[in-house]
């Protein structure tokens, strides 16, 4: 039998559940059920029919749950579209070893699905716009926990700087692989 790997938890309906059930019992009856896309950083399963709960993955993450819980009713007021509202943190238990969440679901499109791509490129440039307005004094800094999101375009931690950093180099040994490829072959003769 294996022994579970606590920086890397099975995490399935089964744990959800018996989460629910011995932290916040008035909800433990409802429909849960994994959602169908979930993101790198938390395991996500919709509850009922207006709430999810967000089960960190990896240590890594741990940190967005107090993050979340104090920043997003912060950010509310001043934007035009809806963001997450942190309804209930847990705590570790049932063979969980991080904090999680409860929020209240926000209903939406894949961009696949959208009705009217335009309208929806304006409505999110009217929240990144917004975004940008809010005084960001006292704010989190980018930390390990979040993958250093918001330092500066070309920071070492900056990930997207990152990634081009790893692409350019993918596509050195591509043309290289080519170049070897593309080389006509010499054969040495058996001894």
């Amino acid at each position: 039998m294996s022994t579970p790997d606590p920086d890397n938890p099975l995490i399935d309906e089964a744990l959800a559940r018996r989460l629910l059930a011995t932290q916040f019992p008035r909800w433990a009856e409802l429909p849960l059920s994994p959602v169908p896309r979930s993101g790198m950083d938390n395991a996500t399963f919709r509850l009922g029919t207006d709430m999810s709960v967000r089960l960190p993955r990896y240590p890594r993450w741990v940190g967005q749950v107090d993050r979340e819980h104090e920043w997003l009713p912060r950010l509310t007021p001043h934007l035009p579209l809806p963001i997450s509202e942190p309804l209930a943190k847990g705590r570790p238990g049932d063979g969980y070893p991080f904090p999680w969440s409860v929020y209240r679901w926000l209903p939406g499109e894949t961009t696949e699905e959208l009705a009217d791509p335009v309208e929806a490129a304006k409505e999110l440039a009217g929240f990144v716009s917004a975004l940008q307005r809010i005084d960001a004094t006292g704010g989190p800094g980018p930390s390990w926990s979040d993958a250093f999101r918001g330092v500066p375009m070309g920071d070492e931690r900056d990930s997207v700087a990152a990634e081009a950093r790893v692409r350019l180099k993918i596509e050195a040994l591509r043309g290289i692989g080519h170049a070897l490829q593309d080389r006509p072959t010499t054969r040495r003769p058996k001894p």
